[in-house]
């Protein structure tokens, strides 16, 4: 096929990053709407093909696709473009297609200005190393603060004024002169296609006849159809029979060279063989090193995830390995409850991110759940001085054991104008954030930087920002590092049996306050029974809480028309020893929305 005749110089490898919002996915329509590889604009968002996608309006993976294009120069030139997520949560997306390209189209909304994940998005790409094209996008609106915009560019992510081009997701406006600063200003790729092979893997998915389709990333050699490739770190060998590239549909081709992007099938049936982030090399050359630099993605939240039937626990062990080759940030281990039976304790980057995974496993592997609370990596000091890094609350050593108990602290970046400082402000204090820096990057708009305990950020402090700012703050966070807290382990007590999943850490001052509202929410979604049900809260062994759900009567003297009144109190003592039988052997279950409850929990 002559498309795979291409050289190096005519290759260009770029991605495009950008805050949630401010049009990524528009804008990657409008170019491949221009340069041919769809010819209608009715299907808006072609690379968001996800159903989650276009219900939410926002991208969750990052899509790969091969464009051909004419410069004004007269020469072909091959776009490898990469349009990815903008949401904090699916940062790990965007590192791993910077991994893959030399250059990257940094978005801004001119109605919105620069924002939080704007800045975060230009720190990854600098760090990578990569070619940055400022864009404005949405000129077109009414209200677009074009040249405020440009300096905020300037000022706050040091990129020179002039280089910033203005462009229209919507209609068009501005894309050709896009297309040709990609060209004039990205690097062409390096790498020698006569070197040994050597390939990134930078994204994956399961097919169910084909087995593991790695995507991949040439940066030396060449590989063709029929070959031999090695996976460096299992070493396990397999042949390609199909190769191919993106238009954004698989394309099958006969090779791929150093510089290009494309998609191998080789008959990997074991999803264990294979992960995001390895390097594929040549069998014949197994001392070839792998591509250094991609970084492992840091789980910050966990939950536990049972299925409703046990039944179902095989499956939804092939369904997460075969998940995580299509999502590789997620981290997941056994796990078995005492309420729920097994199941699997899963690593999320933040709430969002983990709101997502638990809808596409429903959605695309039919999974029936329940969810437990999500929590962090809480690091606990015994007196020994033994450090334990412990997830779940359920896992936590004796009170008596404990020297003190270390909670991961983040660093937030928030942007709001200045109308809703006193607003965001208020906010940031009562979930315990401690103000670190105040600046002004223009007159309208404030950049706090925060440092928060994680916990407090995954109890919904993003919604509640974006409330109290009418929508207008944005947020990006990383993790710095643990800090003492001073935290305790509240358990809730079911008839007197601890239920490990509803068990949750808290900052002291407020873990009664919580523990009441739960307790008292339960009450109202465990069904009664034929006896008292005592619903207890216990911090250190304490009770701290406590609610009683009442239990249900049957009339026993309905049968009785009159008579003598020891016949009616013979039959209310009988059903008085039945009720003391009955709870010294009835169970409670406890129903699934339960332990939800915990998810929205608010004061």
């Amino acid at each position: 096929m002559l498309i795979f005749r291409w050289k190096m110089k005519n290759i260009r490898n770029f991605c495009i990053v950008a805050h949630i919002d401010h049009g990524k996915s528009t804008l990657a329509d409008r170019i491949l709407e221009l340069t041919g590889v769809i010819h209608t604009a009715n299907n808006e968002q072609v690379l968001d093909s996800m159903d989650l996608e276009r219900e939410r309006g926002i991208t969750i993976k990052a899509k790969a696709v091969r464009i051909p294009y004419k410069a004004r120069n007269g020469e072909d030139y091959i776009l490898n473009l990469i349009d990815t997520p903008g949401h904090v949560d699916f940062n790990y997306e965007v590192s791993r297609s910077l991994k893959a390209c030399e250059g990257a189209v940094l978005l801004v909304d001119a109605t919105q200005g620069v924002e939080a994940q704007t800045i975060a998005n230009a720190y990854l790409a600098v760090d990578a190393g990569l070619e940055i094209i400022p864009v404005i996008n949405k000129i077109d609106l009414p209200n677009a603060m074009i040249e405020e915009t440009r300096k905020q560019i300037e000022d706050m992510l040091g990129l020179p004024g002039e280089d910033v081009l203005l462009v229209s997701g919507k209609t068009g406006a501005g894309v050709p002169e896009l297309l040709e600063a990609i060209v004039s200003r990205i690097p062409a790729p390096k790498g020698d296609s006569s070197a040994p092979l050597s390939c990134l893997i930078f994204d994956s998915y399961y097919d169910s006849y084909r087995g593991v389709i790695p995507h991949i990333r040439i940066f030396s050699g060449t590989l063709n159809r029929g070959d031999k490739i090695q996976i460096k770190s299992t070493g396990k060998i397999f042949e390609v029979n199909e190769i191919g590239f993106f238009t954004p549909d698989l394309m099958p081709g006969e090779k791929l060279s150093a510089g290009e992007v494309g998609y191998i099938s080789a008959v990997i049936r074991d999803v264990g063989d294979i992960h995001v982030g390895d390097t594929i090399i040549s069998p014949e050359h197994p001392e070839t090193p792998a591509i250094p630099g991609f970084r492992k993605a840091k789980p910050m939240v966990f939950c536990g995830i049972y299925p409703i039937s046990t039944n179902d626990y095989p499956k939804l062990t092939a369904a997460l390995e075969k998940f995580q080759l299509n999502d590789s940030s997620i981290v997941f281990e056994k796990e078995t409850s005492a309420a729920l039976g097994h199941g699997y304790r899963l690593g999320f980057l933040g709430m969002l991110h983990m709101d997502i995974t638990l809808e596409r496993l429903r959605r695309e592997y039919g999974q029936e759940l329940i969810a437990t609370m999500p929590s962090v990596v809480y690091k606990v000091v015994t007196h020994q001085g033994e450090e334990l890094m412990i997830d779940n609350p359920s896992k936590f050593p004796e009170p008596q054991y404990i020297d003190h108990i270390e909670e991961p602290i983040i660093q937030a970046r928030i942007i709001v104008p200045n109308e809703h400082i006193g607003a965001v402000m208020e906010l940031s204090k009562s979930t315990r954030g401690t103000l670190v820096a105040m600046e002004h990057p223009d007159p309208r708009r404030a950049l706090l930087t925060y440092e928060f305990p994680l916990a407090e950020i995954i109890t919904g402090y993003y919604d509640k920002l974006k409330s109290v700012s009418r929508g207008y703050a944005s947020m990006d966070y990383e993790f710095i590092g643990y800090k003492p807290g001073n935290l305790v382990k509240v358990d809730i007590l079911v008839k007197e049996n601890q239920v490990d999943a509803l068990s949750y850490i808290s900052d002291r001052e407020s873990a009664v306050s919580k523990a009441r509202v739960l307790i008292h929410k339960l009450r109202k979604l465990i069904p009664r029974q034929l006896f008292t049900i005592p619903l207890q809260a216990s911090i250190n062994g304490k009770i701290v809480a406590r609610e009683d759900i009442a239990p249900l009567r049957k009339d026993v003297l309905a049968k009785c028309y009159g008579g003598d009144i020891t016949r009616k109190r013979k039959l209310l003592e009988k059903q008085k020893e039945g009720k003391k039988r009955m709870k010294m052997v009835g169970t409670v279950e406890v129903p699934q929305e339960a332990f939800l409850l915990l998810l929205k929990m608010e004061e």
